[in-house]
């Protein structure tokens, strides 16, 4: 029997604004996206290497909520302007934490309370930065060779 697939639910905002150098990004206005884009590179390499399913999501801005699912990587999630990052993690944690092994990264305390009260685990951004530096390490190692 296959064992049930893996996820890492991740605030986005959360963890950008938690990792030093991802936060000195965000410190000018025009360069914000380039931390979204480096969380995410760092989260792909995570995924390749541990073969978790990684779920990010962003607070939004429009009316609506946008997904994007990359073929074989991560699928983003922006959360449409009336709802936040927190109740979307909330919710995905209500609904599959006890079906799916289920991990939600995130530096606020109540969205930690309430998502291991669903049943998933709780790890801090700085956690998450040791398991990506972790899979880069090894990610080096292979195709290094050494």
């Amino acid at each position: 029997m296959t064992p049930p697939l893996s996820y890492l639910l991740v605030d986005g905002h959360s963890v950008m604004h938690a990792w030093p150098e991802l936060r000195r990004v965000l410190q000018t206005a025009s360069k914000r996206h380039l931390a979204r884009l480096e969380l995410l590179q760092r989260l792909r390499h995570y995924r390749d290497m541990s073969g978790v399913q990684v779920v990010v999501v962003f607070d939004g801005t429009h009316s609506h909520r946008n997904e994007e699912r990359e073929p074989g990587g991560l699928q983003i999630i922006y959360a449409e302007g009336a709802t936040t990052a927190d109740t979307l993690l909330e919710r995905l944690a209500s609904k599959y934490a006890r079906q799916h092994p289920m991990r939600v990264v995130s530096a606020d305390g109540l969205v930690r309370e309430t998502i291991l009260a669903c049943g998933a685990d709780w790890i801090s951004p700085e956690m998450l930065k040791q398991l990506c530096e972790d899979a880069e390490k090894d990610m080096r190692r292979r195709i290094g060779g050494s």
